[in-house]
């Protein structure tokens, strides 16, 4: 009894009170005192009541966080030339029409070049076509002159076209006559890779792109599953995503694509989940953990797995049937996957056990 007064005395000083349910007599205790939860300690204890689940699997995986390829624009230049500038680093955030290099093209010149000239030779069209047409009509010069000049125009206009369409191609409004055009971003994003530098020069058969720039609102996550493990995952699972950088920290997904053939150099199947990647928090190139979890048709008894209490080897848990009335209980695990322990042995459904603080009165209990 002396024993059991240090130890509610120790745990009152604590802020946590457990009371006793004897009344203080003069002769010595003929039971042992009963330890009791105060309304104090009430406040600070949690309930959770066992129930019949379906027993879940779970598969760790290693992963990355990579780009939505539906939301990428690679940026490709119009043809070649020298890179004057370049407005923009790797990682900036840029809108639709921005500017993201400016370059000096001999091509564009040479366009300039051409539509000058094919300017002047339409005018000259025109005019003689004019007077092909006064002629004709006052019967001075024959049908086929008049007709010869209207041909004339036509090509003049037909070649002056080409030449224009051929500057749309390389720019547009976004070119002038000294034979700089202006690359702009085709769409709002970041810019996740950027191939290029001032003062480089583009070979016009250089087929790499300049910019890759990627919507970052959604990203993919893709993981690698061993052959072993292939016949534990399918579409629509559940995956449960953690990263180093984001400690504690669970995204939420689902397996939206499985890859129908295995990868010849790593012998692994790859798997792809697209989950909203809020305030930017994931990176393409992020090192993550994928748990995939799923429901086995098997069912038993589940408690949270903190309600579980480790000693001498054993696992036990304090079962609730009222506030003088706790019982300490040893269970048998059968697997615990995350935050859900199921149990082979110890509990039915509807037991009530404490998962939270429960440690405290497992103690008073087993030194009584």
């Amino acid at each position: 009894m002396k024993k059991i007064n240090i130890i509610i005395s120790i745990v009152f000083s604590s802020g946590i009170l457990f009371t006793s349910c004897k009344e203080k007599t003069e002769a010595p205790p003929a039971a042992p005192t009963k330890v009791c939860i105060s309304d104090s300690m009430s406040h600070l204890i949690k309930l959770d009541t066992a129930a019949i689940s379906n027993i879940s699997s779970q598969l760790s995986l290693s992963g990355e966080v990579s780009f939505d390829e539906n939301k990428v624009v690679k940026v490709f230049p119009f043809s070649g030339g020298q890179v004057l500038e370049v407005k923009v680093s790797l990682g900036d955030r840029v809108t639709k029409g921005q500017t993201l290099a400016v370059i000096r093209s001999a091509d564009v010149a040479g366009n300039y070049s051409d539509l000058r000239s094919s300017s002047a030779d339409v005018a000259i069209a025109k005019r003689e076509l004019n007077n092909a047409k006064s002629l004709y009509e006052k019967g001075i010069s024959s049908e086929r002159e008049y007709t010869l000049a209207k041909e004339n125009y036509e090509k003049a206009m037909i070649a002056s076209k080409k030449v224009n369409d051929q500057i749309q191609i390389n720019g547009g409004g976004h070119t002038n006559a000294n034979g700089n055009y202006i690359i702009t971003a085709p769409a709002s994003g970041f810019i996740v890779e950027k191939n290029t530098t001032a003062g480089s020069y583009i070979r016009t058969d250089n087929s790499n792109s300049l910019f890759t720039i990627s919507d970052l609102s959604h990203v993919w996550v893709l993981a690698n599953v061993f052959e072993a493990d292939i016949s534990k995952v399918k579409l629509g699972d559940n995956a449960l995503i953690t990263t180093l950088a984001y400690p504690g920290k669970t995204f939420n997904a689902k397996i939206d694509k499985i890859s129908e053939v295995l990868d010849p150099l790593n012998k692994v199947m790859h798997i792809r989940m697209t989950l909203p990647n809020e305030g930017f928090m994931l990176k393409p190139e992020m090192f993550t953990t994928v748990v995939i979890a799923n429901q086995l048709a098997e069912k038993t008894v589940s408690i949270p797995s903190e309600a579980v209490i480790f000693d001498n080897s054993k696992k036990f848990v304090v079962v609730y049937h009222g506030n003088c009335n706790l019982e300490i209980r040893e269970v048998e695990i059968r697997k615990t996957v995350g935050n859900i322990t199921y149990l082979k042995s110890g509990l039915q459904a509807g037991d009530v056990v404490i998962s939270q603080n429960q440690i405290l009165l497992y103690r008073a209990l087993t030194e009584q």
